[in-house]
């Protein structure tokens, strides 16, 4: 029997946790990139560079795309490409909305054409959805917002929706925080997670607002299970709350340290019409346990301890 062939567009974090996941169960993974490296970092952490194939892209090149796709033949094509940083993304305006929207339109327009059955995942966030009352579901209306990372992921959104009226195997994975070992220094958990181990103190924005943090290994797992779904659009996060508070307490607990001694706060991290609640609403991934008995484990405070030890 062929070994099922994943194609996955960028070599970010959430990639990188894939690829591994599906080489676990003797599946071929081909990561594709803007620029070809000696050494990529996220694959050499996992130490599974050497059983990864990596393709030189350009997501805004359906010539290149076409290309790589009739060459691998792929069952499933997880699209984890574009600029992902919501403050960056004013900067970066244009780069953002063809990084999502252009490069994702190109891939559905050479499946739809060439009639391909393979399945097509796209990466967006929770965040471009306006809460009900601190909780956040597929049913929920867009966030109203000038970001220009909100606006490409909501057109991308409605993309994926439309296309797959035309009998297309395409779904949204919309996810909440995603946390991991190679979550960069300067995001919230990572950075005090290293102020704590260090003994040193941290400034922060506001600790009193509450959102839901999954772990990478516990998501790539439940991306999986729901790749092998019927095509629509799934939300994966643990739906647990957890507060800037309650990770400070704890981080710096892990060194036997009082938080209160070694914080400050500074208005300047504070966000513009910030709300204090927004989870994923718990009834998202209930499909999980009944399809497959999977559960998020890992959230909360087992996440910070997670961070902390292998920060």
């Amino acid at each position: 029997m062929n070994k099922k062939i994943n194609l996955i567009i960028g070599s970010g974090v959430l990639g990188a946790y894939l690829a591994l996941e599906l080489l676990k169960k003797k599946e071929s993974v081909i990561v594709t990139t803007r620029t070809i490296k000696k050494k990529i970092k996220n694959y050499d952490y996992l130490k599974i560079q050497k059983k990864i194939k990596f393709e030189k892209l350009d997501i805004n090149n359906k010539i290149e795309i076409k290309k790589t796709i009739k060459k691998y033949r792929p069952n499933k094509i997880f699209y984890f490409a574009g600029q992902s940083s919501l403050t960056k993304s004013f900067k970066y305006r244009k780069e953002t909305f063809l990084s999502h929207f252009n490069g994702t339109k190109n891939f559905l327009n050479i499946i739809k054409e060439e009639k391909l059955k393979t399945k097509f995942f796209k990466a967006n966030s929770g965040y471009i959805f306006s809460s009900k009352k601190g909780y956040i579901n597929l049913d929920c209306k867009f966030l109203s917002s000038n970001n220009p990372y909100i606006l490409a992921q909501q057109k991308t959104f409605k993309l994926i929706k439309k296309y797959r009226r035309f009998g297309l195997n395409l779904s949204n994975l919309v996810f909440m925080q995603v946390e991991s070992p190679l979550r960069g220094k300067d995001f919230f958990i990572k950075k005090v997670c290293l102020s704590a181990k260090n003994k040193s103190k941290v400034t922060v924005g506001n600790i009193n607002t509450y959102r839901d943090y999954s772990w990478i290994t516990e998501v790539v797992k439940a991306i999986i299970l729901t790749s092998s779904l019927k095509s629509k659009d799934f939300m994966i996060s643990a739906g647990k709350k957890l507060s800037g508070k309650e990770i400070l307490a704890t981080a710096y607990r892990m060194n036997k340290l009082d938080y209160n001694k070694y914080f400050s706060i500074d208005k300047k991290f504070f966000r513009k019409n910030e709300e204090k609640t927004l989870i994923g609403f718990y009834k998202n991934n209930s499909y999980l346990k009944k399809k497959f008995n999977f559960k998020f484990k890992v959230f909360g405070n087992s996440l910070i301890r997670k961070m902390y030890k292998n920060s």
